[in-house]
């Protein structure tokens, strides 16, 4: 196989591996998607004594299947792509080598085979194939939002943190370790469990004083609720919107292009 033939062949193979525009690349991904989610339930099987004592050798023959097939998959990946080593420690890269390593290992230390549940972070790529793409767009805009935001989102869990000592001291001193509160520290674990509305009721107040005030606190903590709320939704404001496809570079491996995006924005490469 010449040069030319060898490098449309695996520019081929990174359309239906990388990418989920064309049928073959869609059919591949659901393919791929329905065997991680069918090899998480087989080990999940695995892990039941009752299930796995009738049906032990099935499981284990199953698990091979699944893993022979993920490795070759590995295997094309890696192929296909102009820089290996950027794949291999990219996150899908070390998701990828991660989800067929526990089977390998366990012929060395039985029980690691367990640990090939992480292939479910690899039903992430479902959003390329559900032209979910955009939403991955916006999930990074989310991302954006939230490091921009991260001065007055520091200054907030640092008020709250203030607030919850506060508050905490207060109830120790209305209640006293008659009603549970023994310490500042736990009447500080009873403010923060309050104010966050969670309420586990291992500790409440007795007194009537004490019982208005952890109704103050209830209400104020609803209203806490919508502050970082309120700071993240100003910032996505902010944010641009763009559309964009499920085109990955062959070069750098990076995914986010717009859908007329003719070269890579991060390298410059051809798409």
């Amino acid at each position: 196989m010449s040069d030319s033939e060898q490098s449309r062949s695996r520019h081929r193979l990174h359309e239906i591996i990388f990418e989920a525009e064309t049928p073959a690349g869609r059919a591949f991904d659901i393919a791929l998607i329905i065997a991680i989610i069918a090899s998480v339930i087989v080990i999940m099987l695995d892990s039941v004594a009752s299930i796995s004592a009738r049906h032990a050798r099935l499981f284990f023959v199953l698990e091979w299947i699944f893993t022979i097939f993920f490795t070759i998959e590995y295997v094309l990946r890696l192929y296909c792509v102009r820089n290996q080593l950027a794949y291999a420690r990219s996150f899908f890269g070390v998701i990828d080598l991660f989800s067929i390593l526990p089977t390998y290992l366990s012929l060395i230390f039985p029980g690691t085979q367990y640990l090939i549940v992480i292939r479910v972070f690899r039903v992430l790529r479902v959003f390329r194939v559900l032209k979910l793409a955009r939403h991955v767009g916006a999930a990074q805009h989310l991302a954006r939002a939230m490091i921009a935001a991260r001065s007055k989102i520091t200054v907030f869990l640092l008020f709250v943190m203030t607030l919850v000592v506060i508050l905490g001291s207060l109830m120790y001193l209305v209640e006293g370790g008659e009603s549970g509160f023994t310490s500042i520290p736990k009447a500080v674990y009873w403010s923060i469990v309050t104010l966050t509305t969670v309420g586990y009721g291992d500790i409440s107040p007795q007194t009537s004083i004490g019982q208005a005030f952890a109704a103050i606190v209830m209400v104020l903590g609803y209203t806490i609720i919508a502050v970082p709320t309120g700071i993240v939704s100003a910032e996505l404001v902010q944010a641009a919107r763009v559309s964009v496809s499920s085109q990955s570079c062959e070069y750098c491996l990076h995914g986010d292009h717009a859908e007329t995006a003719r070269f890579c924005n991060n390298c410059g490469k051809p798409l």
